[in-house]
């Protein structure tokens, strides 16, 4: 089990005059404390016109400042918004990143929830879908050819030397944001690490991460090679005072799900439901758009009470041991890496802090421990 860390960036209302200001250079001093902690990852969104809920719309620029930061931190990219950007200007951005850490970055792709995102850049919603494959299709080819040229269904490149090429051989790990089956099943097919949200539980969460390994078993590879992982992000919050850990980390999981049931409200405002893509159906199963029974997307349900915190429902909140117990559920159902979502909601600076304190001097330990211990148990 990997640890590593995921950032929508987040800034609740009300704002201070130096709110995003300390927002993200508070997030560049966490992921440098969190390398000291024994964290291996850092995951960055990208998100537009978001406010609260998310202000990570320029991860390369952040994750270039944490790489000069940092020796050994992982750099991922959870995900590139591939419908709004050239996939020659993905391929540059990446090895440049790449360049200048050394070689320690991941490439996620996604297209986002809804059209809300996608249509101030001049992006068919319809297309979204093929235009991340298509883009998935060229990088290998761009970061490994000393000539690449391209004919597609979105993008026309004519022979080129694509500039720099990245550290990493023969290219930088690929993975794909999965929220439903469909998609685990896409990601597996295409042989791409997985990214999946945890928040609609732990029995949810298991279905789907088996749909996604039985569907790598026989993939047809986008890349250079197969990344057979998963990584799970889920909300993180963890204090010696479990009480006090279930309580703040209930008043954060609230403050996250109401933002995202507002965000798919707006995602999908005006739209009328019969005219949805059907690859984007899914989103509109009840929950916020509709108004109707609760949601096909884990980031639409419930917000869970305190007892619920400790209840399956997969989120990383209590007290060291409650935290440990949580993670061996997804250790369990293969999961390779969990990137709990600590700068959430309200918590604070210090609250964040605290709880990669904690994981560093009891959680991690706990899980090297028992990898030293099945090593020995092999040999």
């Amino acid at each position: 089990m990997r640890f590593g860390m995921f950032y929508e960036l987040q800034m609740p209302k009300p704002w201070s005059e130096n709110a995003e200001y300390n927002t993200l250079w508070n997030a560049v001093k966490q992921v440098t404390y969190a390398e000291e902690m024994g964290f291996e990852q850092v995951w960055l969104v990208e998100h537009h016109f978001l406010s609260e809920f998310a202000h990570s719309s320029a991860p390369e620029v952040t994750l270039a400042i944490m790489a000069e930061r940092t020796t050994k931190m992982r750099l991922g990219f959870g995900v590139v918004l591939a419908p709004v950007h050239h996939p020659l200007h993905v391929a540059a951005r990446v090895a440049t990143l790449d360049i200048f850490s050394n070689g320690r970055v991941d490439v996620g792709v996604g297209r986002t929830k809804g059209p809300y995102q996608l249509t101030p850049f001049g992006t068919d919603v319809a297309q979204t879908q093929s235009m991340m494959i298509e883009t998935l299709e060229c990088l290998p080819g761009m970061w490994t050819q000393d000539v690449f040229s391209h004919e597609g269904e979105h993008w026309s490149i004519p022979p080129r030397e694509v500039i720099p090429k990245p550290i990493q051989k023969p290219h930088p790990p690929l993975w794909m944001a999965c929220t439903q089956e469909d998609t685990f099943r896409l990601a597996g097919q295409l042989g791409l690490g997985c990214l999946v949200n945890t928040l609609g539980g732990t029995d949810k969460t298991r279905g789907l991460v088996n749909a996604y390994f039985e569907a790598i078993e026989n993939p047809t590879p986008v890349g250079h090679f197969i990344n057979k992982q998963v990584v799970a992000s889920t909300i993180g919050f963890c204090d010696e005072n479990g009480a006090k850990a279930r309580e703040k980390g209930s008043a954060v999981a609230s403050w996250y799900l109401n933002q995202s049931k507002q965000r798919f409200t707006l995602e999908w405002a005006g739209v009328d439901p019969d005219a949805v893509p059907d690859e984007y159906k899914f989103y509109m199963q009840g929950g916020a758009v509709r108004g109707g029974g609760p949601s096909a997307d884990p980031q639409q349900q419930k917000p869970p009470t305190q007892d619920e915190l400790l209840a399956g429902g997969g989120y990383c909140v209590g007290n060291p041991d409650d935290c440990i117990r949580v993670i061996e559920e997804f250790e369990a159902m293969g999961v390779n890496e969990i990137m709990p979502i600590f700068q959430a909601g309200h918590a604070t600076h210090e609250e964040v802090m605290n709880s990669i304190r904690l994981f560093g001097k009891y959680i991690i330990p706990h899980f090297r421990e028992k990898e030293k211990r099945a090593k020995a148990a092999t040999a």
